[in-house]
């Protein structure tokens, strides 16, 4: 399945939304409650440069039935606070819940635990731990580890040819 950033919606929905810098589980899970069938998706982003590793990330995904196939649309309301290419922006899914899934799961985390942020959500229990890397099941991991990849094959030392 193609899947690809729409960076012309992302940032018409960032503009909607309002969305803020360093808050992508916000932005995403006020954008899905605006996208019609779309998807709240966690996972990891990696781009060529700083901070050189993956970053847990939040985003929405919407998938259209195109002639050739099925094809998903990316609509990351955080991106244009990235202020990077799109074409070197890469998203690596972990978890993916619909909208009316994630609204009832957020209405039961903020009653049952008021106090903490119910976002990121990591999946059903029993979690496991990755070192200080990331709690969420085998899915996380299986992310974690291709996005890790692309971010080495993305980051790799220039040698001189001198």
């Amino acid at each position: 399945m193609n899947k690809f950033l729409d960076s012309n919606l992302s940032t018409e929905v960032a503009q909607q939304i309002k969305s803020k810098a360093k808050q992508p589980f916000d932005n995403a899970y006020k954008a899905v409650l605006t996208i019609a069938e779309a998807r709240y998706t966690q996972g990891f982003l990696v781009y060529p440069g700083k901070p050189y590793q993956p970053i847990e990330h939040a985003w929405v995904e919407v998938t259209e039935t195109t002639e050739g196939g099925d094809c998903v649309r990316i609509v990351d309301p955080t991106f244009p606070h990235l202020q990077k290419n799109p074409e070197t922006v890469f998203y690596f899914a972990a978890h993916t819940i619909k909208a009316s899934e994630l609204q009832a799961i957020i209405e039961e985390s903020q009653e049952d635990y008021p106090e903490d942020d119910p976002l990121p959500i990591y999946g059903d229990a029993p979690y496991e731990y990755y070192g200080d890397v990331m709690l969420g099941g085998k899915n996380y991991l299986t992310a974690y580890e291709m996005a890790m990849s692309k971010c080495r094959e993305l980051n790799q030392p220039i040698l001189d040819g001198n």
